[in-house]
């Protein structure tokens, strides 16, 4: 498959074999290029890049350790250092290969140093192709708290192949799918209907991530910096980041972020059933198809205190009241609605009281 969309000032390319990275490469004459990795990225898929790039042959490496709990500003300098030692000038190019812990710190390393370097983004997980990787979000974590630090910066390009899919395990491939699943919620019933009966085989995804890809285009170009509609994006993201963050602070096999979004959108589906006219029988629909792909996260009462607190730290909050993005149906959802602590925590009980 080789298609293209149009976003904000760049190009994203879904491209197998990565045909025109090269030539896009060349024809820029920058000075370095430096590809980020993390470990596993570093395995599996800088070969995949390599092979794509065989006229390549002079970039730096610099490589993290993978895992959420690293997206933090410690690593960030460790790899503000590293480009400082490899002698990066400002006519460099960052080449971020990676999920979303490497798109989110790699674009946000680049877009601080020197006040901004030129980023090239290749997300090589299902999660970061439908999501981290379009859009223009940089960031990095503080105390748990997700993305709190960052810029709106947006890449040169984005490469979009199913190559690096083929890497991944199942239980990354249904996380990444949670965005998946969230895209038609919020915009698109009919891509709900198609994720109810979807196989996670690689190379039957083509069509289906390019249309979650190009919902998430058509949201942010139309509101780059998140001032209106693209608030619906975080549609399962209010609660599903404090179960992560909490998740990544309290379990010894932390969720991964789709596993903490499909909790949080479960729970936020109570909140529109109850709060913006989302019906029963669709609340019931959005269940079953969530529990097709994820297991029950153990959500417990004592738990409550310390997720509200990482609630109470999301940068969607205004003057202290707590912000979300509601369905009013599948496929549609309005955004800017507050919502009480005892109706929060009524949601986690909904979900937590779950058969």
């Amino acid at each position: 498959m080789t298609k293209q969309l149009s976003s904000i000032g760049y190009s994203v390319y879904f491209e197998h074999d990565l045909a025109s990275l090269e030539s896009l490469i060349a024809a820029r004459n920058y000075s370095q290029v430096l590809v980020l990795v993390d470990r596993n990225t570093n395995d599996h898929c800088l070969p995949i890049l390599q092979q794509a790039l065989p006229n390549l042959t002079d970039y730096d490496i610099i490589e993290v350790d993978p895992g959420e709990e690293n997206k933090n500003i410690d690593f960030c300098i460790g790899v503000w250092k590293t480009m400082l030692d490899f002698g990066a000038d400002r006519k460099a190019l960052m080449i971020n290969l990676g999920g979303g812990v490497v798109t989110d710190m790699g674009g946000f390393a680049a877009s601080t140093y020197k006040r901004g370097i030129d980023f090239i983004q290749i997300p090589t997980t299902l999660l970061s192709q439908v999501d981290a990787s379009v859009g223009g979000k940089t960031g990095i974590d503080l105390d748990n708290v997700k993305n709190i630090i960052g810029t709106f910066t947006q890449p040169q390009a984005v490469y979009i192949s199913s190559a690096f899919l083929k890497t991944l395990d199942d239980r990354q491939m249904r996380s990444g799918f949670a965005e998946v699943i969230k895209h038609g919620l919020i915009y698109d019933r009919n891509l709900f209907e198609e994720t109810k009966t979807t196989n996670l085989e690689v190379d039957n995804l083509d069509n289906i991530v390019f249309r979650s890809v190009e919902i998430k285009n058509n949201v942010i170009t139309e509101d780059p910096t998140e001032k209106g509609i693209r608030k619906i994006l975080n549609f399962g993201h209010t609660i599903g980041h404090a179960v992560e963050g909490y998740s990544l602070l309290n379990d010894e096999n932390p969720l991964l972020h789709g596993e903490a979004i499909a909790v949080g959108m479960i729970c936020e589906a109570y909140l529109a059933h109850k709060l913006n006219g989302l019906n029963a029988n669709e609340l019931d629909e959005i269940i079953k198809n969530f529990d097709q792909f994820f297991d029950r996260y153990d959500l417990r009462v004592s738990s409550y205190e310390e997720l509200l607190l990482l609630m109470k730290n999301d940068k969607k909050n205004e003057s202290g009241k707590l912000g979300f993005a509601l369905l009013s149906q599948i496929g549609s959802c309005d955004y800017n609605l507050f919502v009480s602590e005892e109706l929060i925590i009524e949601s986690l009980d909904f979900y937590k009281n779950l058969n």
